[in-house]
């Protein structure tokens, strides 16, 4: 299927084919706004050199790769300062400097570069060494911070001029052959920083961040709304926003908090231009971009000039801004920023879970921005930024959460679309799906569909009249007749000479073809439709300069490129849209070739399908079963009521209370009080399939145990489910941690010699790491070093964050930057002396493997109660938990995978349906004798039974008795028909005579019951009979029929049936399985058809009886129905 952006492969190969096309295309139409910027001057005019250079004109221009690489070099290797701080290059050897902002000897050693230095004051210039112009502690600090291999973890590093005593931040990061250092003056008001990274920087951030970790999921406005406040209370800007790009790069502002008396922006959308593609690479990697004063003259960087290269200042916190930039900013009256970048992943597996994973890793996108402006000066300092950047990196997690919710949603959106398809198929093809309702529209949003089919078309909603869908369709056939369909957001790019004519109304459009000349058809409005800014000005003399950089001219530059277009068409969307036209197609086929034996096929198909894999779940529910019962591990169950019904020996030893005691009784009356909430919260959560993980509590002891007090088990809940995806109990797998606990309550009371404990080899002792009040690795078991394989002279004195555990050159690597995130929060949380609870935490060790296990955080305090470091403590599950968890991952995946092929198979299967049921309805149109109109019926009662089996979805509401029955009208003789002709081909393959020995007037009594189950019922034993006939023989069927009055016009009609068959009979272990009598365990195919059989006999009141005879067997089957008197 083509399309006009320019494809909707679903691949992600495709995708980054189409991403990456997309940047460099907006790159290059980037370079010519800031070329025309530059040389226009105050001439420029923002709103025509967008619609000119805009995305939808760029096929039509030569791009200029003279122009995008002299734009991209003026970005990155611009050679201009802010004046709020000041900078030095230094050599990473020498640690001479090889450049400076002319700033910087005023700044750093307070005498002018002009004026001959005094004394011991230093001289700063090219050449000098850096360590002149401190203090000895501050050179000690910055030298051995330059020697660190993460040198941007341990930022700011606080230092103090050696002439003036004054303190500066040094922000350090590295390039090629060089070390870059912003320095930044410490305000007078500031508590200058002392330790490294997060640490202290955390602190300012800490209620924020709790703040967005108690929201509960499912909203993503409520996120980005809290996330806005949260940033406007922290830093004080006068405007803060949350700001979205979307899928084509333009942006929107989805939130917004302002001061009192500022138009709002909430809703603006930006053209991508607003925000240029190298701006977003280099958010990508500076992730805090501060803008003091937009107004403030910018300070040059001298540079080496026998340095072989310019040196580059992408990285730099003092970084000026581009000029067009800066005239933006002024025109919307926004004096300072401060802008923070929103990166999450996206696609592949988790990031580096194996060392050697052929997966593809996640892709980091630049998700959006949250932007902060301010209508003075503003200046934040380097440790509150830094708090911002860690509280924008904990939203980024709760983004994707998001994310990864919503796509859950359209998942179920999918499967709910292909239901939809089906039903709309089973009316009438292909009419159905845009004369009935639900129609066609439903699919997917559009304004309008329409169906081209024989010549003639049908139109719902907004569409192009008939004579424009033709012309459509005529221009599809000259230009696409290579593919199956085009998706596009604009018709006017994608090349349809008639796309003006058709206005507002269509812009995008989505068209598959389902014959040679047939086609579907689905359209939509522009997209400025769709969007509407509540800050929009509505009075006829306020205008706006449309040549200015401003917020509204940017808006309507947007609408501007934007009318001849749609919103585009997402993938689940097309997904939908293929698989009705896969349908369509298939169901045209179908009708050239008539086949009335096709539904005895399908159903024979479906029947092998539906217990298709019992065996192989058997095997599993099996080998769980021992698992449990075996475990050294406590594992106990409870149903939907709270009632213990499993309780394995491993717990029934804890507590000393047996399998007999325990079973009956409620949950809540075995644990110890102070646990009761806590249990009875993850209970409630279970059963409502929500899963805890990791939950600590107390159970009692009793007998001999009682004494020695409760037992404290980590858990983690599994909800039972059956095949409906309904909770029916809740299983408790657990870890004992009573010796652990007991340890680590005494480890964190102790007030004197902790080494004692922590380096004490007892196994008893669990891996323990710890670190001191600034971040550095102090702590390092001998149980760690075992679990990690590290060293402890190789991790201490390190940055526990960064260095021991991170995402890249660290010891320790963890899976992805959320796992580095949250590591920080829990660190952070426990040195600001919050208590936390137990947390999932995983890293890979020195060889490779990946290990699981519960952190625990305390912090650690010296005598006098001050906190001067963490402990951590990690609890890792035993083999036999891991096993028993890794099973019933296994069973859940089987019986997923086995529902998901069964939902699959049924999908498939109506697609066939629904053409055979079209090709007879042709049929029945057509000139017909009676025996072939009598053939037809007969086809017509077996597709409407197969497709009242494909509706059964809860075999348990079969078999437990309370599943709904119709009530039509019938006669015996329809239902005989239908069943023995499901059987016809198998008993003449096998030479087997059928006979039908049921008198007349039974056969055509007039009966009032479910004749599509009766029908299934007797289709099913008479192939059973079938199978255990021998070759040659012969099948009887006879029937009774007896009537009681109900009433003055109803009569109860007892029916008895009796299949009668030559040969041996079925086999004994046959029978058993369709009475029930083992338990359902090990049926086999024919043992569930028949059970199934059984039990629907019985919710009509009947049964089944089987008598065995010399040289025959009889089937006798009893089914109550209702008569009406006059029959």
């Amino acid at each position: 299927m083509s399309s006009s952006r320019p494809s909707n492969s679903s691949t992600n190969s495709g995708r980054s084919r189409q991403h990456s096309a997309r940047i460099i295309a907006q790159t290059t139409a980037d370079a010519k706004l800031h070329a025309d910027f530059e040389e226009s001057g105050s001439s420029f005019d923002y709103s025509s050199s967008i619609r000119i250079s805009g995305p939808m004109k760029e096929a039509q221009e030569p791009r200029s790769d003279k122009l995008t690489t002299a734009y991209l070099h003026h970005i990155q290797k611009g050679k201009l300062i802010q004046p709020f701080g000041c900078l030095l290059a230094l050599d990473e050897k020498t640690f001479k400097v090889v450049a400076y902002s002319e700033n910087a000897p005023e700044m750093l050693t307070m005498v002018s570069h002009a004026v001959p230095s005094v004394g011991d004051h230093p001289v700063l210039g090219i050449g000098t060494d850096v360590r002149t112009i401190f203090t000895s502690p501050s050179a000690s600090a910055l030298q051995k911070a330059l020697g660190f291999g993460e040198v941007s973890l341990l930022n700011p590093i606080l230092v103090h001029c050696k002439t003036s005593g004054k303190p500066f931040y040094a922000i350090v990061h590295r390039v090629t052959g060089s070390f870059i250092i912003d320095f930044e003056p410490v305000k007078p008001y500031e508590v200058p920083m002392t330790a490294a990274g997060a640490l202290q920087s955390y602190k300012l951030a800490a209620k924020a961040i709790t703040r967005l970790q108690s929201l509960s999921s499912g909203s993503m406005e409520r996120l980005c709304d809290t996330m806005v406040q949260e940033v406007f209370e922290l830093t004080g800007y006068d405007r803060v926003m949350a700001y979205k790009f979307h899928d084509d790069d333009h942006g929107e502002v989805i939130s917004e908090t302002t001061k009192p008396g500022l138009e709002p922006y909430l809703g603006l959308h930006y053209p991508a231009t607003d925000i240029p593609q190298a701006a977003r690479f280099l958010f990508m990697k500076n992730k805090v971009r501060m803008i003091c004063d937009c107004r403030a003259k910018h300070v040059k960087v001298l540079q080496d000039d026998k340095l072989p290269f310019d040196l580059t200042l992408c990285g730099s916190t003092l970084r000026a801004p581009h000029s067009c930039h800066l005239q933006y900013m002024e025109n919307m009256n926004s004096i300072a920023s401060l802008v923070m970048a929103v990166v999450i992943n996206e696609g592949g597996d988790e990031e580096g879970e194996t060392s050697n994973s052929s997966n593809p890793q996640k892709r980091k996108r630049l998700w959006g921005l949250v932007v902060c402006h301010n209508t003075t000066p503003r200046f934040v300092p380097f440790p509150l930024r830094y708090a911002c950047e860690f509280l924008t990196q904990v939203f980024a997690i709760h983004i994707s959460k998001e994310l990864e919710l919503e796509n859950q949603i359209l998942e179920k959106n999918i499967l709910r679309t292909q239901t939809l398809l089906c039903d709309m198929l089973m009316r009438n093809v292909p009419l159905g799906i845009v004369t009935q309702s639900p129609n066609v529209m439903d699919l997917v949003k559009c304004d309008g569909a329409a169906l081209l089919y024989k010549n003639k078309i049908w139109r719902l909603g907004l569409t192009p009249s008939d004579y424009q869908i033709q012309d459509i369709a005529t221009w599809l056939s000259d230009y696409h007749m290579d593919s199956t369909g085009l998706s596009t957001d604009s018709l006017y790019d994608a090349g349809f000479p008639g796309a003006l004519a058709l206005g507002d109304v269509v812009c995008g459009m989505a068209a598959v073809r389902i014959t040679e000349k047939d086609m579907l058809f689905w359209f939509r409005s522009h997209t400025a439709a769709e969007i509407r800014w509540g800050g929009a000005k509505h009075e006829p003399g306020e205008k706006d300069d449309g040549r200015k950089m401003h917020p509204r001219s940017s808006f309507r530059a947007f609408l501007e490129v934007v009318k001849t277009r749609s919103l585009p068409w997402k993938d689940y969307e097309m997904d939908a849209i293929h698989s009705l036209q896969l349908i369509l197609r298939n169901a045209f086929k179908d009708m050239e070739m008539t086949g009335l034996d096709a539904g005895n096929s399908i159903h024979v198909r479906l029947n092998e399908l539906k217990i298709d894999g019992m065996q192989e779940l058997e095997a599993v529910t099996s080998e769980m079963v021992r698992l449990i019962e075996t475990a050294t591990v406590p594992i106990l169950a409870v149903d939907v009521g709270g009632m213990v019904n499993g309780w394995n020996t491993k717990i029934a030893e804890l507590t000393a209370l047996p399998v007999d005691k325990a079973i009956g009784k409620h949950l809540l009356d075995l644990v110890e009080d102070t646990s009761a909430d806590t249990v009875k919260n993850m209970l409630d959560l279970a059963l409502q399939g929500k899963e805890e993980r990791n939950v600590q509590f107390e159970i009692k002891t009793h007998g001999p145990k009682r004494d020695s007090g409760p037992i404290t088990l980590v858990v983690n809940a599994c909800a039972s489910r059956d095949l409906q995806e309904d909770v029916v109990g809740v299983c408790f797998v657990a870890q004992d941690i009573t010796t652990q606990k007991t340890v680590m309550d005494k480890f964190t009371r102790i007030e004197g010699d902790y080494k004692a404990i922590v380096q004490n080899p007892s196994p008893l002792i669990p891996p323990i790491f710890g670190t001191d009040e600034f971040g550095w690795c102090s702590e390092w078991n001998p149980a760690m070093t075992n679990l990690s394989g590290w060293d402890r002279h190789e991790v201490i004195d390190k940055m526990l964050l960064g260095e021991v555990f991170g995402t890249h050159t660290s010891c320790c690597r963890l899976k992805n930057q959320e796992a580095f995130v949250s590591l920080g929060v829990v660190l952070n949380n426990a040195m600001a002396g919050h208590e936390s609870d137990k947390i999932p935490f995983g890293f890979f060790s020195r060889s490779g493997k990946y290990v699981e296990c519960l952190l625990c955080v305390s912090k650690k305090l010296d005598r006098e109660g001050a906190i001067t470091g963490i402990f951590c403590f990690l609890q890792l599950a035993s083999h036999e938990l891991q096993q028993a968890l890794h099973v019933q991952r296994l069973s859940d995946q089987t019986a997923a995978k086995r529902l998901k092929a069964l939902a699959y198979i049924r999908m498939q299967i109506r697609s066939p349906l629904a053409g055979i049921t079209f090709s007879r309805k042709m049929m029945e149109g057509t000139e017909l004798g009676e025996e072939q109109r009598r053939l037809l019926y007969t086809s017509a009662m077996c597709q409407r039974q197969l497709t009242k089996i494909l509706d059964d979805t809860d075999l348990d509401s079969i078999i437990d008795g309370y599943m709904d029955l119709e009530m039509v009208e019938f006669t015996l003789h329809d239902v005989l028909v239908a069943s023995i002709s499901q059987v016809m081909l198998k008993s003449r393959g096998k030479g087997i005579q059928l006979v039908n020995n049921t008198a007349e007037e039974i056969l055509e009594e007039t009966l009032y019951g479910d004749n599509l189950r009766l029908q299934q019922v007797l289709a099913d034993f008479l192939l059973i009979s079938v199978s255990f006939t021998p070759n040659g023989g012969l099948i009887a069927v006879a029937a009774t029929l007896t009537k009681d009055q109900l009433a003055a016009s109803v009569h109860l009609a007892h029916l008895e049936l009796r299949i009668t068959h030559a040969g041996g009979g079925v086999p004994q272990e046959l029978l058993s399985q369709m009475f029930g009598s083992n338990g359902n365990e090990g049926s086999s195919e024919e043992g569930i058809c028949l059970l199934v059989s059984r039990k629907l006999l019985k919710l009509m009141n009947g049964d089944v009886q089987y008598l065995r005879e010399a040289s025959k067997s009889t089937f006798i089957i009893s089914v109550e129905l209702a008569v009406a008197h006059n029959s």
